[in-house]
């Protein structure tokens, strides 16, 4: 069954859960061996997940921002590095179809081979030189023109999904200009290679390895739009982020209640989970997935309801969630150690990668810090207004 012919949010979400309980099974062997989890992106791509943001014009779905976030949650609680990573493609092709920033003949081109060829595609823009590209850094790849074409040589750091990427869409300096441009980029490039970088001790099976260009060429109509460093456009597909570590933080707590469920020391009658303490700390890990949902759900909504010039004023709103999302979720898969105790460090223990997992979020966009001083400075706006 294909989710794109169901007829309801509830019928699709429901397809998803069952379709991705494997996922959980495989994340253990994929960590410990740092590989990247092709069956479950091949499970996805079986009941047409990676099209449901494709626009309707071309033949997908065009799914809301808060079904897409909903979904998102569920694939992370089985397995958040596969989340993470067709998330990404997922997100992009939504926030293309909204903003139609590429040339309409090439999108559709694209979209058509999402479809028909189950596409795949992920932003290449992190550099080693520059850190994160939010921050305003000027991309050391370069692109330079040669005749009818282009050619383009650098290195992508954290290129999610790179082992099964069919496209990739990379920004570099323009040779000879002040512009920065985001060339469309097949994984059949001559002068494209994946180096098999990846050794972080989070996320271990997003694949996201560096990206290698050397003297890559393309044509000249893929160069697909010009950027501004650190003048991101207000993007409400980035909250695919936070709901993945919502997804994680809510497996942990499974995790713990089922321990405690079913743990039963001599010391006492009956199971841990009856004791007020253990109470507590699930009482309060409810709290923050409650808050997190509420949080996320509702700006979520906010976004689908809102016209684009409402949308460009969410930045704050958008970026709070992230910060709040996952800070949360660090909490309580804290708290799900401490009910399960000693056990949760085993390295069978979902637990233990739950916790390495759920700290990558600090790690991605946006950053923390630049949010804290967006939403200071929006409120110090309002009271001058």
């Amino acid at each position: 069954m294909k989710l794109f012919k169901l007829k309801t949010k509830t019928e699709r979400l429901n397809l998803l859960k069952e379709k991705v309980k494997p996922f959980a099974d495989r994340a253990w062997e994929h960590d410990k061996e740092v590989t990247f989890p092709v069956e479950n992106i091949q499970d996805l791509k079986a009941i047409g997940y990676h099209t449901l943001t494709v626009p309707a014009q071309f033949g997908g779905l065009d799914i809301s921002l808060l079904e897409f976030v909903q979904l998102q949650e569920e694939i992370a609680k089985a397995d958040g590095s596969t989340a993470l990573s067709i998330g990404w493609h997922m997100g992009i092709v939504k926030h293309l179809g909204e903003k139609r920033t590429w040339d309409a003949k090439m999108f559709q081109t694209f979209c058509e081979d999402v479809l028909q060829n189950e596409a795949l595609l992920n932003n290449a823009a992190s550099e080693s030189g520059t850190g994160s590209p939010t921050r305003g850094g000027r991309p050391e790849t370069k692109a330079r023109k040669e005749n009818d074409k282009w050619v383009i040589s650098g290195t992508k750091t954290f290129t999610t999904m790179s082992p099964v990427l069919d496209y990739f869409v990379v920004s570099a300096s323009i040779q000879g200009t002040e512009e920065i441009g985001n060339f469309l980029l097949p994984k059949g490039t001559r002068g494209l290679s994946i180096n098999e970088t990846w050794d972080s001790v989070a996320m271990r099976g997003t694949g996201s390895h560096d990206l290698v260009l050397e003297e890559a060429e393309a044509p000249l109509e893929n160069l697909v739009e010009y950027v501004v460093p650190g003048k991101k456009q207000v993007a409400g597909w980035l909250l695919h982020i936070p709901a993945c570590y919502l997804g994680i933080a809510r497996a942990a707590q499974e995790e713990a209640i089922t321990f405690a469920s079913s743990y039963s020391p001599n010391s006492i009658e009956g199971t841990i989970v009856d004791l007020p303490y253990v109470k507590q700390k699930i009482g309060e890990m409810e709290l923050y997935i409650q808050q997190s949902q509420h949080f996320l759900y509702s700006v979520a909504t906010k976004w689908d309801e809102s016209d684009d010039e409402t949308r460009q004023t969410m930045g704050g709103e958008l970026g709070a969630v992230k910060l709040s999302v996952v800070n949360h979720a660090i909490k309580v898969v804290d708290l799900a150690m401490r009910v399960t105790g000693a056990r949760s460090l085993s390295e069978k223990n979902p637990l233990q990668r739950y916790y390495r997992d759920v700290r990558a979020g600090l790690h991605n966009p946006p950053m923390d810090d630049a949010t804290i001083v967006l939403l200071a400075n929006n409120a110090i706006g309002k009271l001058k207004q």
